[in-house]
């Protein structure tokens, strides 16, 4: 989905109006801002080519932030559906992607393994083990 977005969608300029806060409570302490706790996500507001402006809440959150409020950043959208929009960045539009490409080669990598030892254990196993047996006689 990311390679067909990003060669079809529209750029434009915005700027992180705030940041929404979720899954925990967030503490005034620099210590619970660094928990695995809450997330933030950026909530961007952009003007499509020939628009009105527009806001987005990114579905990629972090803990710390990635962003602040007030940052400008680069802003993708589809140009038949503003609402359509993500950040332009590494993380927004690749993390995901890449993550299950990892989980991919992983189980592609372990089935590899397995059918190796497989084969090689049924050929062991046709030509016997390889040690002579002494003959009576």
């Amino acid at each position: 989905m990311s390679i067909s977005f990003v060669t079809d969608a529209e750029r434009a300029k915005g700027t992180v109006v705030y940041l929404e806060w979720s899954g925990g409570s967030v503490s005034s302490s620099s210590k619970s801002r660094q928990s695995s706790g809450p997330t933030a996500h950026p909530v961007v507001e952009f003007t499509p080519a020939g628009g009105s402006p527009t806001t987005f809440r990114s579905s990629m959150g972090s803990n710390p932030p990635a962003y602040d409020e007030g940052e400008r950043v680069d802003v993708l959208y589809r140009a038949d559906d503003p609402e359509d929009a993500k950040i332009d960045g590494f993380v927004s539009l690749w993390l995901i992607p890449l993550i299950f490409s990892g989980i991919g080669l992983l189980i592609a990598g372990i089935g590899t393994a397995i059918a190796i030892a497989t084969r090689r254990r049924s050929r062991l196993t046709r030509s016997g083990s390889g040690t002579a047996v002494p003959s009576v006689g």
